[in-house]
């Protein structure tokens, strides 16, 4: 975003209930907070949580972060594969009222080029109001990676949402 646009305010969701026990460290939380530092954005990450993978608690989560916290960008790392537990994507879809399908298909789609397992994530990106949810991967690499892939899209879809003008 340009320097005369307002900060926008990020929370970052890490889902894994091992995590969220302590039996592991939290990993992909700050790889997330990396990638937002790393942004050429005015980002400021109000909120870090860990939450069970547990499809109810991760959507009111997400709600609360979007109403009652009014994030203006949500980053969540883990449970988008195909195992019994991971539910963010279905959490997610809950909650969202519209999906930004190109921002999930470009980030399998830069997978591609560094994992055989890139089809099977099954992260969404999608828009609660005026809030932006993203679900990547929970490994940190492939953070990094996702997160270049969509980088250069994030200021104008968050001036966007923010009502900003639809300057092309």
């Amino acid at each position: 975003m340009p320097a005369n646009d307002p900060v926008a305010r990020v929370a970052l969701l890490t889902i894994s209930t091992s995590r969220a026990a302590g039996e592991a460290p939290d990993e992909g939380g700050p790889a997330l907070a990396r990638l937002v530092q790393s942004l050429d954005l005015a980002l400021e990450i109000e909120a870090r949580e860990t939450v069970s993978d547990d499809r109810e608690l991760i959507a009111e989560r997400l709600r609360y972060l979007c109403d009652e916290l009014g994030v203006s960008l949500i980053l969540t790392t883990g449970g988008t594969g195909f195992a019994p537990s991971d539910v963010t994507p279905e959490a997610t879809r809950e909650v969202i009222e519209r999906e930004a399908p190109g921002i999930a298909e470009a980030m399998r789609a830069v997978s591609r080029e560094h994992t055989t397992h890139w089809m099977l994530s099954r992260a969404v990106a999608g828009i609660r109001d005026s809030t932006l949810i993203i679900n990547f991967p929970g490994s940190p690499r492939s953070i990094a990676e996702t997160g270049e892939a969509i980088a250069g899209a994030l200021p104008h879809a968050l001036r966007l949402l923010a009502g900003g003008a639809d300057v092309h």
